[in-house]
């Protein structure tokens, strides 16, 4: 190294020395801050700790709170089960998937749009039952106007209406007849554990029903087309490719969303 470069080296040692040295002090600035932090009373407030435990009571209105609390914890761990098997979520969501399959389109609409679109006409279709059941069951409840097993028999009652008013008479005498219990008088005697298979049989039923009705006019076309081609010797062309366009062109022109939405908003007693 030469005498004219002395002084550069130098003071570039000297800059790296001065910057490990502010950085050294930032780092010492940020601790003091840290600390001070959890040295404040706010981090010396007690926290409340949640357990669950099980402990000697002489009160029995404390085990009938804990029951409660862990039925409630219960329903909402179950709560989508209860929400695709108790209310118009089967038969919806069977509908457009045999829809999209006539359609051809595979993935077309995505599994999250149908769904989604079968979640929001259920809460519409649903929204008359669940009125009922925050006027006649949550509110007066949560007024303490009624106590809580009043208010599950309440709740219940709007639930169980809407799945006779759908469920076939066949259905229930099966389940009724498996079931072994004494043939009830009318259908106020008809307990839940009868009501909702029999509710989800005519559900899958009349779903199944719908999808035929969907699938029969996509089917004539992929016939019409398939006979065409190989009409024409394109027997290695296949069929679905050709009719896919004419199947969505026709499903636009007629408004096959709104018919489809229509008639299964308008399927519900």
């Amino acid at each position: 190294m030469s005498v004219r470069d002395y002084p550069l080296s130098v003071s570039a040692e000297r800059a790296k020395a001065l910057s490990c040295f502010s950085l050294s002090r930032v780092w010492r600035a940020l601790g003091l801050v840290a600390a001070a932090a959890l040295c404040s009373p706010l981090w010396a407030q007690v926290i409340p700790k949640v357990t669950l435990s099980v402990a000697d009571t002489r009160e029995p209105s404390d085990v009938a709170v804990a029951l409660q609390i862990l039925f409630l914890v219960t329903i909402l761990a179950i709560a989508p089960s209860i929400l695709v098997m108790l209310t118009s979520f089967v038969r919806i969501i069977i509908a457009f998937s045999f829809l999209r399959r006539a359609l051809g389109t595979q993935t077309m609409p995505p599994d999250q749009v149908m769904v989604g679109m079968a979640l929001f006409l259920t809460l519409f279709i649903m929204m008359p039952v669940f009125t009922e059941i925050n006027d006649t069951a949550i509110q007066p409840y949560l007024a303490e106007e009624i106590g809580f097993r009043d208010g599950l028999d309440k709740a219940v009652r709007p639930v169980r209406n809407f799945m006779l008013r759908q469920v076939d008479e066949k259905d229930v005498a099966l389940f009724v007849r498996v079931s072994r219990m004494a043939p009830p008088r009318n259908a106020d005697d008809l307990p839940l554990e009868v009501i909702v298979p029999a509710f989800i049989t005519s559900e899958l039923k009349t779903a199944f029903i719908i999808g035929f009705v969907l699938y029969v006019p996509f089917l004539v076309i992929d016939m019409v087309i398939a006979s065409v081609l190989l009409s024409m010797g394109m027997m290695m062309l296949p069929p679905i490719m050709i009719s896919l366009p004419f199947k969505i062109v026709l499903f636009v022109l007629i408004d096959g969303w709104h018919i489809v939405v229509r008639e299964l908003v308008t399927s519900f007693r």
